[in-house]
């Protein structure tokens, strides 16, 4: 009797890993998925998001002159779509002189900030850009 008790139980365990790795691997399969709805929501906060990762991104944040921001939508980069929003900008090299214009792409995921690419030439490519004052007055 306690033989196929154990058997039992080793089967069950068997069967739970075999699941637990099933649901596991499922998992990653469906959250890396480039046509995820999930993955590619719309990004609400999009100009905020921005901002906040901009004062991280510059060296100095204030006195940014130039600043111009597209409405994001959806793009495809190495293989992966995303939502991405172009951006350009002259940001401050030292006290007082400027870099020149920078041309960075925001790319969002599951409808937040991701990261910023800076290869921009397909990306941003016939944008259409609107000012973006919020970004000339971030406080450092």
């Amino acid at each position: 009797m306690r033989g196929t008790v154990a058997r039992r139980a080793s089967l069950l365990r068997s069967a739970g890993l075999s699941l637990g790795v099933a649901l596991l691997l499922g998992g990653c399969g469906h959250l890396g998925a480039d046509n995820d709805s999930g993955a590619n929501a719309y990004p609400a906060n999009y100009k905020a998001d921005i901002l906040g990762a901009m004062h991280a991104y510059l060296n100095n944040p204030t006195g940014v002159r130039d600043a111009a921001l597209s409405e994001p939508a959806i793009k495809t980069v190495g293989g992966t779509t995303r939502y991405m929003a172009c951006l350009k900008f002259n940001a401050k090299k030292n006290a007082n002189d400027y870099a020149g214009m920078k041309e960075i792409a925001a790319v969002f995921l599951a409808g937040r900030f991701d990261q910023f690419v800076e290869n921009t030439k397909d990306i941003c490519a016939g944008v259409t850009y609107a000012p973006f004052p919020e970004l000339q007055k971030l406080p450092p």
